[in-house]
């Protein structure tokens, strides 16, 4: 509930910060939206985004590039084209897009108020300007997710992933969610969808870079994908996927998550009480030297041995785990894989000398200064 309190102005009631039969309601109506099956329905979107991506790099490449900003603007891309079926460019989408990069800085991962009792009236720095913020996006999510259910009723509404949602049922209730409940699902599908997807993504270019060798397999895996590819060629994307998830171990967009004790345990032979807040850190695990054959090196070959797949299943949590495993997950492993291609076979990254990135927690592992990448055209 601490760490909800930050971000509850924007959040909302989402599934994301609820919990017990208010959470198992909205994954029985979520999670179906994102099942394999229907992620193939989401493909042609995802490869338009991707499109849109390498040509608005055409534009600027010859010289350096920020790709922290270009990826964000990919994957809040993705998340309008595959959710309301339309482009980053549409004024809506384009000013909540604004309005949330201006917001994601103001919000630390982790502050002091996540972990002490601090009363109400105690000031939160960037709270007027967070608060703003969040009224503005939500605003504009309302006029979008109201909109949609108009055409629902009217039977003129696209069969895109905000429409599956809306009209999904609660198997026990019958209950589908109110414009009003979608306006808090879909703000966490665009902090989720948007923020750790642009964090990845752009991590990935920064290691891509500094390893030409692993750049080259990948650019020549996209070029075997052929100029117009279908949802088949995903799963051909084999090595990217890899350097994909290796992107992930090294720099996980969600560095730590918290969770609370229900009832008393035992950790390590200390007991912990219930209530006491429990720290997960994928950053610490991922690169834990217990777990990792040489945990600080980039290797995408890593994942193809048994060493790799046995830390797979031990101490990789990306996603998180469990029941609140992220719903998205299957559908970040399509779309980060699938941009990472096409744009590798547009384009050559290179590293700056003397800018090597920061990284530092925000609501995602960010980089302090961004991350800027020399970019040519292949």
């Amino acid at each position: 509930n601490r760490i909800r309190a930050g971000l509850d102005p924007l959040l909302g009631n989402s599934v994301f910060v609820t919990n017990g039969e208010v959470w198992k309601r909205q994954r029985r109506i979520i999670d179906p939206a994102f099942e394999g099956g229907r992620l193939k329905d989401t493909f042609p979107a995802m490869m338009a985004a991707g499109e849109a991506a390498v040509a608005r790099l055409q534009a600027v490449a010859g010289g350096e590039v920020e790709v922290e900003e270009e990826m964000s603007h990919a994957a809040a891309d993705v998340i309008f084209r595959t959710l309301f079926s339309i482009p980053i460019e549409h004024a809506t989408a384009a000013q909540v897009f604004r309005e949330f990069r201006a917001y994601q800085r103001t919000q630390p991962l982790l502050n002091l108020a996540a972990f002490l009792p601090l009363p109400r009236w105690f000031p939160r720095l960037h709270r007027g300007s967070a608060r703003r913020a969040a009224r503005t996006i939500r605003g504009l999510i309302a006029d979008l997710t109201t909109a949609r259910a108009a055409a629902i009723v009217a039977g003129t509404a696209p069969d895109d992933l905000a429409t599956k949602i809306m009209t999904t049922a609660d198997p026990l209730t019958g209950e589908t969610f109110t414009p009003a409940e979608m306006v808090d699902q879909v703000a966490i599908f665009f902090l989720a969808g948007h923020e750790t997807s642009a964090s990845a993504m752009a991590w990935s270019l920064y290691l891509l870079a500094l390893c030409p060798e692993v750049q080259e397999k990948v650019a020549a895996e996209a070029k075997a994908m052929g100029e117009t590819p279908d949802f088949s060629a995903a799963a051909r994307l084999k090595y990217t996927r890899d350097v994909f998830r290796e992107a992930l171990r090294l720099y996980p967009p969600v560095p730590m998550m918290v969770r609370q004790t229900t009832r008393p345990e035992t950790f390590r032979n200390r007991p912990v009480a219930p209530g006491a807040q429990v720290v997960l850190s994928p950053w610490h695990l991922h690169r834990h030297e217990r777990h990792w054959d040489a945990p600080d090196v980039f290797c995408p070959a890593r994942w193809q041995t048994e060493a790799g797949r046995k830390s797979q299943r031990e101490a990789y949590l990306p996603f998180s785990a469990g029941p609140r495993v992220c719903t998205g997950a299957g559908f970040a492993m399509v779309e980060g894989p699938l941009l990472l291609a096409l744009l590798a076979r547009a384009f050559r990254f290179e590293p700056l000398p003397g800018a090597e990135p920061v990284p530092v927690a925000h609501l995602t592992v960010r980089a302090k200064d961004g991350i800027r990448l020399r970019v040519t055209r292949r």
